[in-house]
């Protein structure tokens, strides 16, 4: 039999000829309909934007938009950021201005909270109030975090002596109880300003952070990708700069955001035992502190700055929580 008709006939299984047969135009032909069935364009390009890995914070920035108690924190937070920024924007009064011939009066056209024992608007009060509690609650975190990270990354990093040196140190701060360390460093401070509080909490607060930082950084470390670029002869700084501190660094912003309603608390609760913040300074723990001495005849004084520095507080803890939630790979 011929050749010829014996290939052409099928006298061959399809499985030893079906591509051969075909030749360069059957198999770009197979090519191309074997990548429309999987909906991708042939070629380098198959892939498509939408196939790139994410980070973990894109990923953690897409979990947020999704997270309602994220979205509700932080709609309250930037109402106080505002608030703190531009009080005259919702509050036209002076909060130092005060008539005592309405002390204690309840609530009234155009003031809505009444007014307290030194007949002073609660309203106005309670508004310009969250430009200091926000204030020392941003810097005193920010102190804290630089102060924290850098001391906790550099020990977990080089170890040795240096860690062992900032460990004992971190003990020693620990044992040191907060209010009590309020009222002794505090109660010689003359200033009515708030940079010596934020000083106290940037003291006896960066002991935290250290210990987060110093943990992440020693689990970072022993990493491939940085024993990859410490074997390709990195330099430690780079090290440190591009791998260990972006990977590193989850931990640190969820303890921070979560400290920091603690901040504004702690604030408040050593105004209010009269070493923190001091008058004519207007602030939430100075208002709690004198409208709790006539609770049972002028509730409204004390309600309304109480409830503003809780609603704050819950705030920045549920702002914390949904952060740590999308920053945790274990909950994926």
């Amino acid at each position: 039999m011929p050749p010829g008709p014996h290939l052409s006939g099928g006298g061959r299984a399809p499985e030893d000829g079906a591509i051969a047969a075909t030749g360069m135009g059957g198999a770009m032909d197979l090519a191309t309909e074997e990548g429309a069935s999987l909906g991708k364009p042939p070629g380098p390009d198959a892939g498509g934007p939408q196939d790139r890995p994410r980070s973990l914070w894109s990923d953690a920035w897409r979990d947020l938009r999704r997270n309602p108690v994220f979205i509700v924190s932080a709609l309250v937070i930037l109402f106080l950021v505002v608030i703190s920024l531009w009080p005259s924007a919702i509050a036209s009064g002076n909060p130092l201005k005060c008539d005592l011939a309405k002390s204690q009066e309840g609530s009234q056209p155009g003031h809505p909270f009444g007014y307290n024992g030194q007949g002073c608007d609660v309203y106005t009060r309670t508004v310009y109030g969250a430009r200091v509690s926000v204030t020392v609650g941003v810097c005193a975190t920010l102190g804290v975090s630089v102060l924290g990270s850098v001391l906790g990354g550099l020990a977990g990093f080089f170890g040795g002596v240096w860690d062992a040196i900032l460990s004992r140190i971190t003990d020693v701060f620990f044992a040191i109880p907060v209010v009590l360390g309020g009222l002794v460093l505090l109660s010689v401070v003359t200033s009515s300003t708030v940079w010596p509080v934020i000083g106290f909490m940037v003291l006896l607060g960066w002991p935290q952070i250290s210990r987060i930082a110093r943990g992440s950084v020693i689990t970072t470390r022993q990493h491939d990708y940085v024993q990859a670029a410490r074997a390709l002869g990195a330099s430690n700084s780079r090290m440190l700069l591009r791998h260990i501190t972006p990977n590193a660094i989850a931990p640190v912003i969820v303890v921070a955001t979560i400290a920091l309603g603690t901040y504004i608390s702690l604030e408040a609760t050593l105004s209010f035992l009269g070493v923190g913040l001091k008058p004519p300074t207007v602030s939430w723990g100075i208002d709690i502190s004198s409208a709790s001495q006539y609770i049972r005849t002028a509730p409204h004084a004390l309600l309304w700055p109480a409830g503003a520095l809780a609603v704050t507080v819950l705030a920045f803890i549920m702002l914390g929580d949904a952060v740590r939630d999308a920053l945790d790979p274990k909950l994926r």
